[in-house]
C-alpha cells in the first residue's frame, strides 16, 4: 500500500512534523511506501504544494481576516470566494499528486481539524468525495482548544468549521492523541475515532556523557558537584514553570540540612553543593509571564538558569562556538519537572522516561485519562490548581513539600533511584515504543479493512 501523510510542514522540529516520521517508520516497517505532502519540506523529502505552506502568505491574510478582524474585504462574499478560489488551487494539485503518485491512503494530520487553512480543508474534503480515497484523519490538535479560532467574524467561517473540522464524510476516519479528545469529537460532531498515543524510540542510544557534551555543565557554569533540576519544555504559561521554582525552592531547604550525605551517583553534598534549575527551551510566552518567573525565582532562592541559545535540535557549531541538543541537556540532569496543566498528550514526559530520569510532574487531564493506570513511578503535585492574582499557577503548600521531600529522598538513594527509571522505562517501552505504534496502527478498523482486501 501507498501512504501519503500530509501537513503544512515536514522535516521541522514542531510535535506534528516528530509525529510523522514515527507513523512514517512504523508503516514502512509494516512493509508499506510511505510518502509526505506538505507546504514546506524542511529537512526531508516531500512533494510540496506551496499553498499548503503554514505560513504562506495568502493563508495569512485568510486566517486575521477570518478569526481577527475582515479587513481586506468589502463585504463576506468576496472573502468567501477568495478562499474558494485558493481551494480550487490546492484541490487541482492534490488530485494530480494523488493520480500520479498512485495514493491508496491519504492521512492528513491537523489539516481537517485546527481550523489554520480553511482553503485546504475544502480542498482535502472535495478531493475525498469526488476520488473517493480513503482517508485516515490524524488530529493532533482542534480549533475548539485555540482562543484563535474562539470568534469567527464573519457567519460562513462558523459554518465551515463545523462542516470541515473535522468532516462528516463517510470514507474519511479520525484517529486522535487522547481519550479526552476523542470524547469531545464524540459529542461536538458525533463522529467515532481511534485514539493513537505518542511514542517515542525506546531503542535508541540512551543520551550519556560523550566526548561532545562533557564540557556542557563548564560551558554554562554549573559546578561538577551541584544538583542539576531540569526543565526541558519549551516556556509557556501552560507548561506552569512557576510549580517548577516552587518544588526547587523547597529542595534547597532540604538539601542544606543534608550535608555529608550521598547522592544517588556517589557524589557527596557539601556546603559547595548547589542547585540549579535549567530551562533549556525556548522563551515562547508573554514577556510579563517571563518577568513574573524571573521575579518569582530570586524571590525564593533558586538559580534559574535559560539556556535556549545553546541548544537546538541537533549538535553543530556556530561561529566556532559550540551548540548542544537538547538530549545533552538530559544527560547532565538529576531530575526533571514537568509540570505542565495541559497537554494533548506529553512528548516531553516520554523523553524524560526515556532518559532514566526521576520526574516531577502534575496530573494535567490527559495524563489522568491515558497515562496515570499503566503503572508509572512520579512524583506528583497532584491534580488541582489555582490561580494568584498575578495569573501564576500554584498549588497547595503540602503537595510542593511532599513532593520535594519524596524527591530528595529519591536523589539520596542509589537503589530508588534505580528502581524508579528502571521500572518507568520498562512500562514506557511496553505502551509506547515505535514496536507499539505499529500494533496501535494495526489495530485502526480502516487499516484492518486494507489487509483483509489485500
Amino acid at each position: 500500500m501507498k501512504i501519503a501523510l500530509a501537513h503544512f510542514r515536514v522535516g521541522e522540529t514542531d510535535g506534528v512534523s516528530l509525529e510523522m516520521d514515527k507513523w512514517r517508520r512504523a508503516f514502512e516497517n509494516m512493509g508499506h511506501e510511505v510518502v509526505f505532502l506538505a507546504g514546506s519540506q524542511g529537512q526531508t523529502e516531500a512533494y510540496v504544494i506551496e499553498e499548503l505552506y503554514y505560513m504562506h502568505p495568502l493563508n495569512n491574510k485568510f486566517v486575521y481576516n477570518a478569526y481577527e478582524r475582515m479587513m481586506d474585504y468589502e463585504d463576506e462574499l468576496s472573502f468567501k470566494q477568495d478562499m474558494l478560489k485558493f481551494a480550487e488551487s490546492i484541490e487541482k494539485k492534490l488530485v494530480e499528486f494523488i493520480r500520479n503518485e498512485k495514493i491508496d491512503l491519504l492521512i492528513p494530520n491537523n489539516i481537517l481539524s485546527l481550523g489554520w487553512s480553511l482553503p485546504a480543508a475544502i480542498a482535502f474534503c472535495s478531493v475525498a468525495k469526488k476520488l473517493n480515497i480513503p482517508m485516515l484523519c490524524h488530529h493532533h490538535d482542534f480549533f475548539w482548544e485555540r482562543e484563535r479560532y474562539s470568534q469567527p467574524t464573519c457567519r460562513f467561517i462558523h459554518d465551515w468549521l463545523d462542516k470541515y473540522f473535522p468532516p462528516r464524510i463517510e470514507n474519511v476516519h479520525h484517529v486522535v492523541i487522547n481519550q479526552i479528545a476523542r470524547d469531545q469529537l464524540e459529542t461536538r460532531k458525533g463522529l467515532q475515532a481511534e485514539v493513537v498515543p505518542n511514542v517515542f524510540d525506546f531503542d535508541g542510544d540512551p543520551w550519556k556523557t560523550d566526548g561532545y557534551n562533557h564540557d556542557l555543565r563548564r560551558s554554562i557554569g554549573i559546578g561538577e558537584d551541584d544538583l542539576v533540576i531540569l526543565q526541558a519544555t519549551r516556556i509557556t504559561e501552560r507548561k506552569a514553570v512557576e510549580l517548577g521554582i516552587d518544588v526547587v525552592a523547597e529542595i534547597q531547604k532540604h538539601l542544606i540540612q543534608l550535608k555529608g550525605k550521598t547522592l544517588y551517583n556517589g557524589k557527596q553534598i557539601t556546603s559547595n553543593t548547589k542547585v540549579v534549575y535549567l530551562l533549556a527551551g525556548m522563551p515562547e510566552s508573554t514577556p510579563r509571564y517571563l518577568e513574573l518567573l524571573k521575579k518569582k525565582a530570586a524571590e525564593q532562592h533558586v538559580n534559574m538558569l535559560f539556556i535556549h541559545e545553546q541548544i537546538s535540535h541537533t549538535r553543530r557549531l556556530d561561529n566556532h562556538i559550540k551548540i548542544y541538543s537538547l538530549w545533552d541537556a538530559y544527560s547532565i540532569a538529576d531530575l526533571i519537572t514537568y509540570p505542565s496543566i495541559l497537554e494533548g498528550w506529553g512528548n516531553q514526559l516520554l523523553e524524560g522516561v526515556f532518559a532514566q530520569k526521576p520526574i516531577v510532574i502534575y496530573e494535567y487531564p490527559v495524563f489522568g485519562t491515558d497515562i496515570a493506570d499503566k503503572g508509572f513511578f512520579f512524583i506528583s503535585l497532584g491534580a488541582n490548581y489555582q490561580l494568584t492574582s498575578d495569573g501564576l499557577v500554584f498549588v497547595p503548600d503540602e503537595k510542593i513539600t511532599h513532593a520535594s521531600r519524596e524527591a530528595v529522598l529519591i536523589l539520596t538513594d542509589h537503589e530508588l533511584y534505580q528502581r524508579m527509571i528502571e521500572e518507568n522505562f520498562k512500562v514506557a517501552r511496553k505502551h509506547y515504543s515505535y514496536l507499539s505504534l505499529e500494533q496501535y496502527l494495526l489495530n485502526i478498523p480502516l487499516l484492518q479493512t486494507f489487509y483483509a482486501n489485500a
